[in-house]
């Protein structure tokens, strides 16, 4: 095996470890929410909402590292679970809401523009190989 096909077995073998997070920090998620609510810490809350958000932004770090794709929507989903907290829990209103999310859906693309951070696996054209001459 030469050192590109071990380089690409490692990213592979990588990519899938990665893959195996989502079923732990789900119950993680559920688990959290659950405590929270039994202990009344904050229990007029949707957590099965909130944390869903939550977790869907750190699935997609967790999944896919970090590219454009998950620059933009890891820090949406988190940041849009935090406002549904302090919406449930009467600090905001729904008429607030949405315009932050708005505008941090606008940060977050200017963000993902930067040329440092990369392009999604999913969206990279392999280049062809040449034949040998």
């Amino acid at each position: 095996m030469n050192e590109t096909s071990a380089t690409v077995a490692e990213t592979v073998k990588a990519k899938s470890d990665r893959k195996t997070l989502i079923l732990p920090l789900l119950i993680i998620c559920i688990g959290t929410g659950w405590l929270l609510t039994t202990l009344g810490i904050v229990p007029n809350i949707n957590w099965i909402w909130t944390l869903g958000l939550a977790g869907i932004g750190i699935l997609s770090f967790a999944v896919s590292g970090i590219d454009k794709s998950t620059v933009l929507t890891g820090p949406f989903f988190i940041i849009a679970s935090c406002l549904s907290v302090l919406r449930q829990t009467g600090r905001i209103t729904l008429d607030v809401e949405v315009p932050i999310l708005v505008i941090v859906m606008g940060c977050l693309l200017l963000v993902a523009r930067s040329k440092k951070i990369p392009m999604p696996d999913w969206m990279v054209l392999e280049e062809k190989q040449q034949p040998a001459k």
